[in-house]
């Protein structure tokens, strides 16, 4: 079967990459986190109450199986009919789906990204995403220029910060000597949303690991613009600047959010 090229997304692009490397892990870890960070529209059996989801379960020779796709039309394509669906971030789609026992089926039949992702998979990613930074203490003591960082962290840095649009304004990234004699690297952001340091900060962890740097260490500070010590670093670091947020041309006042838009309320499934 063919598709157009013109019709691409970024996961059909990252999967053609990981088909055309098999043993490439850096490709494989790319092609995990497009799909943590891309919303997916999961097919469903039924209509969702708002709170609670049945996914359509799909039973193959590899097992049980739920359908995702990375564009609505992809999932109308696979149904030819109207059907309800549900759409959400994948890394959501990960965890419920290993959680309930089933796999992921991924633009089964409509893409050149189609793969069955079994639950196993599913829970590695669970796993993997589910690892977050720990909290620490330390004096930096002088700032200088990063180096001897590989291409792959910067690439996925730039590509998640990018993501994370009205979260902070800027991070800038730099070398750094501490109190106790240890070196390393530090990402401090400024501008920054009250509350969104944990978000911030986690974000920053997935793009370590899913470089496939797990076992490297970056740490990450908040600091104020008007600061001696962000004045220093930004005379000496990487910028990266962050999207501003989109602007919202309506709102619908009491509405109840989509099933599993809401982080702090994940869908239930049944």
């Amino acid at each position: 079967m063919c598709f157009p090229v013109t019709d691409q997304t970024p996961l059909d692009q990252a999967h053609a990459l990981m088909e055309a490397a098999p043993d490439s892990d850096a490709l494989r870890l790319r092609f995990y986190e497009r799909l943590a960070d891309a919303e997916l529209y999961l097919l469903l059996a039924d209509e969702s109450d708002g709170g609670t989801i049945r996914p359509a379960v799909f039973r193959l020779e590899e097992g049980d199986f739920a359908m995702a796709f990375d564009r609505e039309e992809r999932l109308a394509t696979f149904s030819d009919a109207p059907a309800p669906y549900a759409a959400l971030p994948g890394r959501i789609v990960a965890r419920e789906l290993a959680a309930a026992g089933l796999g992921l089926g991924f633009n089964i039949g409509v893409a050149p990204s189609a793969m069955l992702l079994p639950t196993e998979a599913l829970d590695w990613l669970g796993k993997t995403l589910g690892t977050g930074p720990a909290s620490a203490e330390a004096r930096p003591v002088a700032f200088h220029r990063p180096g001897g960082l590989p291409e792959a962290l910067l690439s996925a840095l730039d590509e998640k910060l990018a993501r994370l649009a009205g979260l902070a304004r800027v991070a800038v990234l730099a070398g750094v000597d501490y109190a106790d004699g240890r070196r390393g690297h530090l990402l401090a952001f400024a501008g920054h949303v009250s509350g969104a340091e944990a978000a911030l900060a986690k974000a920053v962890s997935e793009a370590l690991v899913f470089s496939g740097l797990d076992a490297g260490e970056l740490d990450v500070t908040f600091l104020t613009e008007d600061s001696p010590a962000w004045a220093a670093i930004a005379a000496r670091g990487l910028r990266f600047d962050l999207p501003e947020p989109a602007r919202e041309t309506a709102q619908i006042i009491g509405g109840p959010a989509a099933p599993g838009m809401d982080p702090d309320r994940p869908p239930k499934l049944r």
